[in-house]
């Protein structure tokens, strides 16, 4: 993103803050940021970055309310889909299965259902339609089934519950990716609302922005990346050939993604999977 001093930006997700300090520090005093967060440990963080600044506000609040912070012409909007890896490292937000912890999965803990109670009531069509949908699992409907076989039992209440759960659908074991991986994958765009939010959120970003102003989406899963590819291919498409009748025209800044270097990936392995892409509004 190219932060022009005086510029009014959005981080529509804050996590712990690594793009904010990036346009703070290209940022003058003039300048304003407004970040967003639903999760409330990275909105915490927000705030003590916030405290020393008088450029950021902090709104605790999911992205696709971005409009909230009430501005216009703005800047810059930077969406970091998916989850934090703070996030993935704490057992008590249950969105990992590689240590124990509650069956959560919810980025806004004051939201519901959790995934535990989802899991408990869903139908068992419902479960297999999730698991295929978010996470291409080609077994979703016998994990459903067992599922459903087991919480008549007893309810699924912990990760390590379901992923045992999931691996007993599987002949064998092993190999690059583990076979929760999906399933845990779609569970939590599925308990998130995960695309409803940035199809919302897009529609949004794209009134703010002035001319010269610009959208910028990392996506990590293929949904999330193939839905801002497609719209923002249509938009650039709109704008080259449409009639110039005074509605909005965008373009594309690359007409590829762009994906993490090998600089960026020793520093932060999970970056492998990220594509980057942006679009400029231009009248």
């Amino acid at each position: 993103m190219h932060v022009q001093p005086a510029g009014t930006y959005i981080d529509a997700t804050f996590g712990r803050g690594g793009h904010s300090r990036a346009i703070l520090e290209r940022l003058g005093p003039q300048g304003r940021l407004f970040v967003f967060d639903r999760d409330p440990q990275a909105i915490a963080c927000a705030r003590e970055l916030a405290a020393g600044d008088a450029r950021v506000t902090v709104m605790h609040a999911a992205f696709s309310n971005i409009a909230d912070c009430g501005v216009r012409d703005v800047d810059g909007v930077l969406f970091d889909l998916g989850i934090s890896s703070p996030q993935v490292d704490d057992a008590s937000r249950g969105f990992s299965f590689r240590q124990d912890g509650p069956l959560d999965m919810r980025m806004d803990p004051r939201t519901s259902p959790s995934a535990a109670e989802w899991l408990a009531v869903a139908a068992e069509n419902e479960i297999a339609d999730v698991l295929f949908r978010y996470g291409d699992e080609r077994r979703s409907r016998l994990i459903a089934k067992r599922v459903v076989e087991a919480r008549r039992r007893a309810p699924l209440s912990t990760t390590l519950e379901l992923a045992k759960l999931i691996h007993s659908c599987f002949p064998h074991h092993g190999g690059r990716i583990d076979n929760a991986t999906r399933s845990f994958q779609a569970l939590r765009i599925f308990i998130n609302d995960e695309m409803g939010e940035i199809e919302r959120a897009l529609a949004v970003a794209l009134n703010l922005i002035k001319r010269g102003g610009r959208v910028l989406v990392i996506a990590f899963h293929s949904l999330e990346d193939r839905y801002v590819k497609h719209r923002f291919r249509e938009l650039d498409a709109e704008g080259r050939h449409g009639a110039d009748n005074g509605e909005s025209r965008f373009r594309l800044v690359m007409r590829k993604s762009v994906q993490a270097g090998e600089q960026e990936l020793a520093v932060n392995p999970r970056a492998r999977s990220s594509r980057l892409r942006a679009l400029e509004r231009v009248a």
